[in-house]
C-alpha cells in the first residue's frame, strides 16, 4: 500500500486520548523533538489563527519556524509547513514510509498493541520533518483537549491558551471547567503561559494550575489596552502593552473577533523575545498585518457568479462570531450553505447563525463523519423557526442554488465543507 493511502487507512481507529503510543514512536524515531524549541497552542477557537500570526511574525523576525496545525482545509500537506511552505509530497511520504516502518517494529517485538491513530502519525511525522528541516521553533497546534492530546509529549518553552468553550463533550467534560482543566494539561514547569480567556473561574483555574507546575501565566488582557483606529472588514488597531507601543495596524485577517487573537499572539511573540527567541515590533506588526489563513471569512468573488464567504465555524461559540460579522457586513442576511460533522453541536450553530441566514442549504461534505444533507436539513428546520431550509448532497450543487436570488452566500459549519468547495472554485478556475 502507497504511504500515504497506509497514513489515511489509520483514521479508521477514530479518536483514542492517550500519550503511550505517541511516546513510543517519537522515542522510536530518536525523539525529532529535542532538537528543537517548541510553543504549544490550545483552545477552542482562534488556535490556528493565532499560529498564523505568529509564524507569520517570527519568520519576519528571521527565525526557520515549523508550523502543525489541523486539520487541513484541502490537501494533507498544509499541516507541515516550514518557513511558509508546505512540506513536498516526496518528502511526505518519505517520512510517512518511515512512520510505518517505526510502527512495524514496534508491534513485531511487542511494544506498541495497536496501530497508531491518524492524529498520532501525523504529529510524529510533523515532529521528524521539523528535526529534518532544520526548524528553530515549532508552533504546534493542539487538536483535542491538551493533557492527552499527541502533541503534549513536547517540553514547550511557552504556550498560548485561546478562550475554552464547550466542545467534544464526550472526551474532555460537559464544563467549562473541566474542559479547561483537559486544556491546561499542556502547562509544564518553567514555561510562560499567554492566555486570551477571560472567564473569572477559567482564569482561576489556570493561575492555581501554573503555580502548583511552576509556569508563569500572562493575561493578554492584563496591562493592554487596544485602541480600534479603523473600520472594515479588517479591523486597524493601536495596541500598547506593559512592554511597547505599538503603531496603529491593519490586521490581516477579517473580523472583530481577530483582535483578540492578535493580542495573544502579540503577547506571546513579546514572552518569546524575553526567553531568547526575538522578535522585534516591526516583526510583530508586519506579521500581524501581512498574515494569511485561509477558510476564516474568506471571501472569494468568482467571476460574473457572485462571492463566496469560505468561513470554517464548526461551533457555536465560532458561529457566533461569524454571525457577528454577517450582521454587520450583510444585515439583511444573506444564503447559507451549512454542512457539520455528527459530533459537533448543530443546534448550538443553527441557533447562532439564524438571524442572518435568508435561507439554510443544507449539503454533506464527502466524509464518513458528515450528517448527511436530508438529515441535516430535518434537524435546521427544527431549530430555524420560519427561516426556509432545502437540502441537496452535493456541496457545489448546493452553492449554487443559494445562489439563485443572491449575489454572495456563506459557506460554513465545516472546515472539510470549506476545504471542498474551495477545492471546486480552484477546478473551476
Amino acid at each position: 500500500m502507497d504511504s500515504l493511502d497506509a497514513l489515511f487507512a489509520l483514521e479508521r481507529f477514530g479518536i483514542r486520548p492517550g500519550l503511550d503510543t505517541i511516546r513510543l514512536l517519537v522515542r522510536a524515531m530518536g525523539d525529532p523533538q529535542s532538537s528543537y524549541r517548541t510553543v504549544i497552542v490550545a483552545g477552542t477557537n482562534g488556535k490556528g489563527s493565532v499560529v498564523a500570526m505568529a509564524d507569520t511574525a517570527l519568520r519576519a523576525a528571521g527565525h526557520r519556524v515549523g508550523r502543525y496545525t489541523s486539520p487541513h482545509l484541502q490537501v494533507l500537506a498544509e499541516r507541515f509547513v516550514v518557513d511558509g511552505a508546505a512540506i513536498p509530497e516526496r518528502e511526505l511520504r518519505r517520512e510517512a514510509a518511515e512512520l510505518h516502518e517505526q510502527v512495524d517494529r514496534l508491534r513485531a517485538d511487542g511494544r506498541l498493541q495497536h496501530p497508531p491513530t491518524f492524529f498520532e502519525a501525523t504529529t510524529a511525522i510533523a515532529l521528524s520533518w521539523f528535526r529534518r528541516a532544520g526548524v528553530d521553533l515549532a508552533l504546534l497546534e493542539v487538536g483535542l483537549g491538551g493533557r492527552f492530546d499527541a502533541t503534549n509529549i513536547v517540553t514547550p518553552i511557552a504556550a498560548l491558551i485561546t478562550p475554552i468553550g464547550l466542545e467534544h463533550r464526550q472526551y474532555l467534560g460537559d464544563t467549562l471547567e473541566a474542559i479547561a482543566a483537559e486544556k491546561a494539561g499542556v502547562i509544564k514547569a518553567g514555561m510562560v503561559v499567554v492566555t486570551t480567556e477571560t472567564t473569572p473561574t477559567v482564569v482561576a483555574l489556570f493561575e492555581e494550575t501554573c503555580r502548583q507546575r511552576g509556569a508563569r501565566l500572562v493575561r493578554a488582557d492584563v496591562g493592554t489596552t487596544v485602541r480600534i483606529a479603523g473600520v472594515g472588514d479588517r479591523p486597524e488597531i493601536q495596541v500598547t502593552t506593559p512592554q511597547c507601543a505599538y503603531p496603529s495596524f491593519r490586521l490581516g485577517l477579517v473580523g472583530a473577533h481577530q483582535v483578540s487573537n492578535a493580542t495573544g499572539a502579540i503577547r506571546l511573540l513579546e514572552a518569546l523575545s524575553d526567553m531568547g527567541v526575538p522578535v522585534g515590533a516591526d516583526a510583530i506588526v508586519t506579521g500581524l498585518s501581512t498574515v494569511v489563513w485561509p477558510g476564516r471569512l474568506e471571501l472569494v468573488r468568482v467571476d460574473d457568479r457572485g462571492a463566496i464567504l469560505l468561513d470554517a465555524a464548526h461551533n457555536p461559540a465560532a458561529a457566533a462570531a461569524l454571525s457577528t460579522y454577517l450582521r454587520a457586513t450583510f444585515p439583511t442576511g444573506l444564503p447559507i450553505v451549512l454542512g457539520a460533522m455528527r459530533d459537533k453541536d448543530v443546534d448550538g450553530i443553527v441557533g447562532a447563525l439564524t438571524p442572518c441566514a435568508t435561507r439554510f442549504v443544507c449539503t454533506a461534505p464527502d466524509t464518513p463523519r458528515a450528517v448527511p444533507a436530508i438529515e441535516l436539513a430535518e434537524g435546521v428546520r427544527r431549530r430555524a423557526g420560519s427561516t426556509p431550509v432545502t437540502a441537496d448532497s452535493t456541496p457545489w450543487h448546493a452553492v449554487e442554488a443559494a445562489w439563485r436570488g443572491s449575489w454572495t452566500v456563506c459557506v460554513t459549519g465545516s472546515i472539510v465543507l470549506v476545504g471542498e468547495v474551495r477545492s471546486a472554485l480552484e477546478r473551476s478556475r
